[in-house]
């Protein structure tokens, strides 16, 4: 239910009111949760194109589905306030995943085993076509237990009622659970007996766990003797996702469907660290239990959805177009009186297509096609030399919410720069090596979110080194020079990019939307999400450029780049 980052302070301030020791990431304004705001009029910082709602708080996208042609997306949110507290399950549906309509809220308090909270769950849909959910509940001795809910009249595509069956909850913490770390069930799947699967995300002494249950009719839950899978020092995994995915193609697979040629994806949302990591293995369907491959780890120096701000994300099998689409929650980078002033706070990530890549060895995101539908007022620009130090602006486009790709050629790789064996931190190397940092062969890239004068700028950038018989890619997000205000979280982001400049370009596209720069690099092998506030560089004062500050030329082969319209969302 990603009480991590500020979903986890909210535990932390329920178990403090009942004499429990947590340590919480960031202080709770617990005298504000309830807090009834307005929408300030000024709002430079929401965006045009990215999911969220008229106001107030909102978290983890939960429970998405498609039902009779309709895309529902639920998450958590906030009614009175733009702090968390008070959360209920809010609910939007959409038929292309870009434009939404908001209902009102579809799950929320009302029964003994919710009483005290509803939180993160998941959509699973049943034989018949028939949806239910499984969400986790604060019971009335704050114990998290998991609940079903069931659609009221299945005849409304919209499905905007949802009943809770006398039975709840249907699963609890026993059996030397921790019942303080017991949330956040997943999509369930059927195994080789007929029975539903499904797991709750879990801790023992920082040993994460994906607790398995099974059932026969999705009402009675048994504990299996074993986790799905377990991994010590990891901490408290949340908001687990576990998938196949094919070998040998590019579309999505029901997780409940058995056969030849696929891996399975475990995903986890590590609370201490606040990153989404997964890993690529094997299901052993007889004794249900995951293996991770060789060399795909479980801790946070593994393979990660985004190395910038996404946390709790979520897929769901897209049946009308055989695709898995994942979802995940952008927290904000100022603070909760910031937050409070204007009336809102989080924002979800564009929904992506995932898929295995071709190595095997991770997966491939990408923003959904229909994204293009939003798409006007074309600029093309095709091979333009970049000059060492060079600056270009891209005119024409609305820069503070674009759509744009460029793909980059290195001309000669022989002067790239020696990989130190010490550099294995990316994020940490791209700080030390900030796009004002002149090296060889980078950085170049694109300056997002720019003022006039680069007084304020989101560099999103490569730079390539040797090491020994093999180059290495580094792609960065530098929010150091996002903002003129000091009190922002202007984190560089990192990651170490899995493709051969010897043999192929480099491409990266970036989604940029008023207060958020979501880039995709090496055709999606990398993502980082960047959450900047800029004074100067906002609506029509924002500016685009291409650069490059390293001491070698740089080939921009292409860049195409698109204004975009706002996606029409009824609230």
């Amino acid at each position: 239910m990603a009480f991590t980052v500020v979903g986890f302070i909210g535990l932390c301030s329920l178990l403090l009111g009942y004499g429990v020791h947590v340590e919480a990431s960031h202080r709770v304004f617990s005298n504000l949760q309830s807090h009834q705001n307005t929408t300030a009029t000024h709002q430079p910082y929401r965006t045009g194109y990215h999911f969220q709602p008229a106001k107030n708080w909102i978290n983890d996208p939960n429970g998405p589905m498609i039902y009779k042609d309709i895309y529902h997306l639920f998450y958590q949110y906030n009614p009175y306030g733009a702090v968390w507290g008070n959360i209920v399950w809010a609910h939007a549906t959409s038929t292309d995943l870009v434009n939404w309509v908001h209902h009102e809220v579809a799950i929320k308090p009302s029964i003994d085993s919710d009483i005290n909270g509803c939180w993160s769950g998941s959509a699973t849909i049943l034989s018949g076509e028939k949806p239910a959910i499984l969400y986790t509940g604060g019971d009335p001795q704050n114990r998290q237990v998991q609940n079903l809910a069931l659609p009221k009249n299945l005849s409304d595509e919209f499905l905007r009622e949802w009943i809770k069956p006398p039975r709840n909850p249907v699963m609890t913490p026993i059996d030397g659970i921790n019942a303080s770390s017991f949330r956040d069930p997943t999509t369930a799947w059927k195994g080789l007996d007929g029975r539903w699967r499904v797991i709750i995300g879990s801790q023992i002494d920082r040993q994460g766990k994906a607790i398995l249950y099974r059932s026969k009719d999705f009402i009675h839950w048994v504990r299996a003797q074993h986790p799905l899978h377990s991994s010590n020092n990891t901490g408290m995994w949340e908001c687990p996702d576990f998938f196949r995915v094919s070998v040998n193609s590019t579309v999505g697979l029901d997780t409940s469907l058995n056969g030849p040629s696929v891996k399975h994806v475990l995903k986890v949302s590590l609370g201490e660290t606040q990153h989404d990591c997964y890993t690529i293995g094997t299901y052993d369907l007889k004794k249900d239990m995951y293996i991770p491959d060789n060399g795909s780890i479980d801790n946070g120096f593994g393979l990660r959805f985004d190395y910038g701000k996404f946390y709790a994300s979520k897929t769901f099998f897209d049946s009308s177009k055989n695709r898995r689409i994942l979802w995940g929650w952008i927290n904000e980078s100022d603070s909760e009186q910031d937050d409070i002033k204007k009336g809102w706070s989080g924002i979800h990530a564009i929904p992506r297509n995932l898929w295995l890549d071709k190595t095997g060895k991770q997966l491939v995101q990408w923003p959904i096609q229909e994204i293009k539908m939003l798409r006007e007022k074309p600029v093309d620009w095709q091979s333009t030399e970049m000059k060492p130090g060079s600056v270009s602006e891209v005119l024409d486009v609305t820069a503070a919410q674009v759509d744009v790709e460029i793909l980059l050629d290195l001309p000669t790789l022989e002067k790239a720069e020696n990989m130190d064996p010490s550099w294995v931190d990316p994020q940490l190397l791209c700080s030390e090596k900030g796009a004002s940092v002149k090296g060889s062969l980078g950085p170049f890239g694109l300056l997002a979110l720019a003022s006039k004068g680069l007084k304020e700028q989101t560099a999103i950038f490569f730079r390539v080194f040797k090491d020994q018989e093999r180059y290495v890619v580094l792609m960065c997000s530098d929010q150091s020079r996002s903002s003129l205000r000091q009190d922002l979280d202007k984190t560089t982001y990192g990651a170490f990019l899995d493709v051969d400049p010897l043999h192929e370009g480099l491409s990266l596209r970036s989604l940029i939307d008023h207060s958020i720069v979501e880039s995709f690099g090496g055709n999606g092998k990398a993502c980082i999400i960047a959450r900047v506030y800029p004074e100067l560089a906002i609506n029509d004062n924002a500016h685009l450029y291409v650069f490059n500050n390293g001491t070698e030329n740089v080939m921009l082969s292409k860049l195409s780049a698109w204004s975009m319209k706002k996606a029409q969302i009824i609230y």
